[in-house]
């Protein structure tokens, strides 16, 4: 379960960070946080690899990639209640250090087993 849940989160991620880079101006942090990220996600597809069937590691992540892409594109076309926006896309720009952190910890727990 932590594996499907890094492996949905790297592909949120990553939307996330596109997004960020396509709207605003990116930082030397920035960049070392995706590099990071961009590291461990790596490691959890050597490790998705190794330890899953192939088939059904490839059509999860397949439909992880559509879902990741959807709700990013909601978020960004905006959900409202009551005419105010629900989630902004800045509370997903705010999140990336966390969903990074998860990730990265997530490969640590899932190789230390």
């Amino acid at each position: 379960m932590v594996f499907y849940s890094a492996l949905f989160l790297a592909f949120l991620y990553f939307k996330i960070a596109r997004v960020y880079n396509k709207e605003e101006k990116s930082n030397v942090n920035v960049w070392i946080l995706n590099s990071i990220v961009a590291f461990a996600i790596g490691v959890l597809i050597v490790y998705g690899f190794m330890h899953e069937t192939w088939y059904i590691f490839l059509i999860v992540s397949y439909i992880f990639f559509i879902v990741a892409a959807l709700i990013v594109s909601a978020v960004q076309l905006g959900v409202f209640i009551d005419g105010k926006p629900f989630i902004k896309i800045s509370h997903l720009f705010q999140s990336l250090a966390i969903i990074g952190m998860f990730i990265s910890f997530a490969d640590l727990y899932l190789w230390a087993i």
